[in-house]
């Protein structure tokens, strides 16, 4: 028994990753554009296009991995079928519930890790996403050179004299106006830098004019900041329950529990129709192996989708029932009555 189960997940193993290869390169080529069009924003090297790929790894493996296992599942036990060696098992007095207790273990680690991946993984990544993206956003705006125009620095109008490369600037004139005073600033040298996110304006060897109908100011400095003039808004992660408790986007992740929840189970659940689908007698059933996967898959998919705006949470143990005991239903009566 232990040499037949390892001869089934073996080939269950070689389909599986056959599958999942040009899946996971579709879906990598589809998240790379889809990151390629923050280039009209922000400008981002090769390093960090990976550092954005890393970050959506997670959601590729998730959407990945529920459809291969099933259609992988589906296709060894086709293959075995074709070759007769499923004939041969139930000759010998296999059961057809030994078939699903071998293919157990490996759909129940799978829901397992996709479990793990959505609500560990994923509130993670999507925070070091954003955050990473508004910080070049905010790095953007602080893209200057030297210009005969200026540049707008927050409440600030800002001349530079020279662009020494670097964010690091040469003869830096500073003008803030408002109803009370007029306030001039020069400076020898200017560097802009990050502080935790905040970048901000530091400037070196200078002198600060003030000027109001008052009185006149004048102070010399060896270092002065120009602070908070555009912060960068990062999102704080604490841990995965607070990210899916907290009250931001809350539709949003409504949407996205109920839905990866029961997509992370689909492989576990969907044991019984991979057995229906897959056990043919070739003689006999032509077996369209193919449409039945693509029904499955959208019956699935289709009534998670569909059922949330009227059930809420409760789509997942109405969907989960109803699909354990469907699918029962046709594997006892092509397979269990059949073998």
């Amino acid at each position: 028994m232990n040499r037949l189960r390892k001869y089934m997940l073996k080939n269950l193993f070689i389909i599986f990753l056959s599958m999942f290869m040009p899946l996971f390169a579709i879906a990598s080529v589809i998240f790379m554009i889809k990151l390629a069009t923050y280039t009209a924003v922000i400008q981002l090297s090769i390093l960090d296009m990976l550092k954005l790929y890393t970050f959506v790894l997670p959601e590729i493996l998730f959407y990945t991995l529920p459809i291969t296992f099933f259609v992988a599942a589906t296709l060894s036990l086709f293959k075995l079928s074709t070759d007769n060696e499923m004939v041969v098992l139930f000759s010998l007095g296999i059961h057809p519930t030994f078939i699903l207790k071998t293919f157990l273990k490996p759909a129940t680690l799978l829901s397992a890790l996709l479990i793990f991946d959505f609500f560990i993984l994923f509130p993670h990544s999507t925070t070091l996403s954003s955050n990473f993206v508004s910080y070049k956003k905010s790095e953007a705006k602080f893209n200057l050179s030297a210009s005969e125009f200026g540049h707008s620095f927050g409440n600030w109008l800002l001349y530079i004299g020279k662009d020494d490369g670097k964010q690091t600037y040469s003869d830096i004139i500073l003008f803030n106006k408002n109803k009370e005073e007029e306030i001039i600033i020069s400076a020898n040298k200017a560097k802009i830098i990050n502080d935790s996110g905040i970048l901000r304006l530091k400037l070196i060897d200078g002198n600060a004019y003030s000027y109001s109908t008052k009185k006149l100011s004048q102070i010399d400095f060896k270092v002065m900041f120009i602070n908070d003039t555009m912060a960068t808004d990062l999102a704080v992660y604490r841990s995965p329950i607070e990210y899916w408790l907290s009250d931001e986007r809350k539709e949003s992740k409504t949407h996205m529990m109920i839905t990866d929840t029961l997509l992370s189970l689909f492989p576990l659940v969907s044991l019984f129709l991979v057995a229906s689908i897959g056990i043919v007698h070739i003689r006999h059933q032509k077996g369209q192996i193919y449409l039945y996967l693509f029904l499955g898959i959208l019956v699935f998919y289709g009534a998670t989708l569909g059922l949330q705006k009227t059930l809420v949470f409760y789509t997942i143990p109405f969907i989960l029932i109803s699909w354990l005991l469907g699918t029962y239903y046709i594997y006892k009566k092509t397979i269990l009555n059949r073998f």
